[in-house]
């Protein structure tokens, strides 16, 4: 068994029509994620860190420790295996009711933005300004103050070096919604946030305090 395995889903392929539809749910988790995955384990291995971290977390903040001739492409896989789990993760079917803010998050966002709302125009601001492809992430600083940014490629906060810690990623690279949406990158922003599973980000925002 891999040391790092891909995040079990809770929800089946086809739980997001018309917002995602099951092809691009099973290509992107069945085929990039598994293949972001695959590859990561291989590469630990091949540079001899597989048994030098415990967490993928370790490995994105410790990426100075590992051989430069391995590091690029660790970064790249690495962060390409936590991006999307933490991606899929966070969806759920619109049947749930977990698709608003609560308790202390909420309480943050309000304090900081004015508005779920306002949060949402400011990741989706970033998630457009993101040229070519990346995420656009919500993350928490220690002490609680939330942090919105965007990065490139499969970089993401940890592996930047930010000392923050990831909630809430918006995956835009093309294979996240091309099949469906074309070049309409703005209209799979607006639908996704409607499939985000706030509780879990919530816990993910307690957590991280």
């Amino acid at each position: 068994m891999s040391k790092f395995e891909q995040v079990t889903l809770n929800y089946a392929m086809d739980a997001f029509e018309p917002v995602i539809d099951t092809l691009t749910m099973e290509t992107h988790y069945g085929k990039h994620h598994a293949t972001y995955t695959a590859t990561f384990n291989k590469l630990l291995e091949e540079a001899g860190v597989a048994d030098k971290f415990n967490t993928i977390e370790e490995v994105l903040a410790g990426l100075d420790q590992i051989d430069e001739a391995k590091r690029t492409a660790i970064r790249n896989n690495g962060g390409g295996y936590y991006n999307h789990n933490l991606y899929f993760c966070n969806l759920a079917p619109l049947s749930e009711d977990v698709h608003k803010p609560t308790g202390k998050l909420l309480e943050q966002i309000n304090k900081q933005y004015g508005s779920v709302e306002k949060l949402q125009e400011e990741l989706k601001t970033l998630a457009l300004g993101q040229f070519g492809s990346g995420w656009s992430f919500l993350s928490v600083k220690k002490g609680g103050e939330l942090v919105t940014s965007k990065s490139p490629n499969q970089d993401n906060p940890i592996s930047e070096g930010t000392g923050n810690t990831p909630i809430l990623a918006l995956d835009v690279w093309e294979h996240a919604y091309y099949l469906k949406y074309k070049n309409l990158r703005a209209d799979y922003l607006d639908k996704l946030f409607s499939i985000i599973n706030w509780d879990n980000v919530g816990k993910l925002y307690e957590t991280g305090l």
